[in-house]
Formats: C-alpha cells, sequence, structure tokens
C-alpha cells in the first residue's frame, strides 16, 4: 500500500509537468513562429518477486514474472516543428518560412534561430527582430526606397522612386541534422546544442529548404482543440491517481485498526 501511494504520487507529479506544458501551449497559441511542446514519459524500474523463465521446485519454468511497477518519470519534453497555418498582412517586412528551415540573427555577438518572421527596421536600415536584433546576414534598407519585394527565393530587392533597384540582398535560411534538439530560450528564439547538430546554410527552396512567402507570417502550430482535450484528460488522470493515494490510505486506516 505504501508502494502504492509513491507510485500514485509520481502520476500527479507527471499529469502537473504535462499540464504545465499545455499551459504554455495555449498561452502561446497566438505567438508568431510558436512551435508547441509535449512531454514523454516512461515507467519507472521494476520490483521483480519471480523471474519469467526460472526453474520452479516441481522442474517446471515460470510462465510468467512478477513484477510491480513503481512508477512513471518525464524523460523529455519535445517541440514539434509541424508548419503552423499563415496569416496574410500585407506588411513587405513580415515573412514566413514555407517548409524547412530557420532565420539567424545575432544579439550580442551570440547567433540564434527563429521562425518568426516579423521583421522590423531600424534607424540605420537595418532588417531587425521586434527585439532589434539584426538578421544574418545583414541587409540594409536604402533611404530612398519606396517598396522592398522578396521573392520565394529569399532575394531581396528594394526599389526607388522611379521604379529602378536601389539595392539587393538575400536572404538565407538554415537548417539542422536534428532540430528538435534546439535550446529554447525564449522570445521565439532557439540555440544550437550538441544534440541539434551544428546549422547549415541554404537557399531558400533549393536542396529541401523552404521558401519564403512575403506579406505573410506563420502563426502557432498550436490546435486549441487537441489542447483542450489534452487537458482534460490530464486533469482526470491527475484525479485517478490522487484517488489511488486516498485508497492506500483508507486501507492503512483499515489495517492500522484492526490492532486497536
Amino acid at each position: 500500500m505504501i508502494r502504492g501511494m509513491w507510485s500514485a504520487a509520481t502520476g500527479m507529479g507527471a499529469q502537473q509537468l504535462r499540464l504545465d506544458i499545455i499551459s504554455n501551449n495555449l498561452a502561446n497559441v497566438n505567438t508568431t513562429g510558436f512551435k508547441k511542446s509535449r512531454a514523454d514519459f516512461e515507467d519507472l524500474v521494476y520490483q521483480t518477486t519471480r523471474q519469467a523463465g526460472g526453474e520452479l521446485p516441481g522442474g517446471g519454468q515460470v510462465p510468467t514474472s512478477l513484477q510491480v511497477g513503481l512508477g512513471v518519470r518525464p524523460v523529455a519534453i519535445s517541440k514539434i516543428f509541424s508548419q503552423g497555418d499563415y496569416v496574410h498582412t500585407e506588411n513587405e517586412l513580415d515573412v514566413a518560412i514555407e517548409g524547412k528551415g530557420f532565420y539567424k540573427i545575432l544579439n550580442n555577438g551570440i547567433e540564434y534561430y527563429t521562425r518568426a518572421g516579423s521583421f522590423k527596421m531600424d534607424k540605420d536600415g537595418f532588417v531587425t527582430t521586434p527585439n532589434g536584433d539584426r538578421v544574418q546576414p545583414e541587409f540594409t534598407v536604402p533611404v530612398t526606397t519606396v517598396y522592398t519585394s522578396i521573392d520565394s527565393s529569399g532575394k531581396i530587392t528594394c526599389y526607388g522612386p522611379d521604379n529602378k533597384p536601389v539595392a539587393t540582398g538575400q536572404i538565407s535560411l538554415f537548417t539542422f541534422p536534428n532540430q528538435a534538439g534546439l535550446s529554447n530560450v525564449g522570445r521565439n528564439l532557439f540555440q544550437v546544442t550538441e544534440a541539434s547538430g551544428e546549422a547549415t546554410e541554404g537557399k531558400p527552396g533549393v536542396d529541401g529548404v523552404g521558401t519564403i512567402a512575403q506579406g505573410y507570417l506563420e502563426v502557432s502550430n498550436v490546435n486549441v482543440m487537441e489542447e483542450m482535450v489534452n487537458m482534460i484528460i490530464t486533469q482526470r488522470a491527475y484525479e485517478l491517481n490522487s484517488k489511488a493515494i486516498q485508497t492506500a490510505d483508507q486501507m492503512l486506516e483499515r489495517v492500522y485498526s484492526l490492532k486497536t
């Protein structure tokens, strides 16, 4: 009974973690470029009383083992990089990635990667994120620019008052051997880890790299209905584990009452 209480307690902790992840997903349902997370769990060690295949005193063999599990633990929180929906903004510096890839930005000399393409222009004409971090490779929009065009291959063309190009540039996208291994640092940013592998620079639309859509933003890939269903399942699982603890406590109380 004591063992059952501890096992149920690990179950409550696991469901609490899952609820925390669901809450974060729902909180970012309108965050540009956000990718939802999922908790992965595994069972803990087992207490083995009798091992399958063992010899019986009568000369037979044990057909099945006698094992009792000791609960559950979280093993990973996985980022799901499925494609989010698109929103048409008509802003010429809003660019969405259709397919694989990340934009690279520079913040205090440190390289980060993001899927959020809601770019702005600072006072010097550099294309930046809303936090002022410059997109890499850097590109400057001339002051004489009337409008900017970005095609699906990432080529940037700035046109002047006479409708002639005054500057051109190229948006690069970066891919990883294991994008799920990237580290979340907040502010829509990811950082390279040993698990993700090194970034590979590519041209949009070439060798499996995604393409660019100007005037669009990729919104969160969170499915509200799916998260609500998961929330209900998580709540019920939490209640069942708490009920198991209550039941074990009642059984202990009954055993104790036998002595008094």
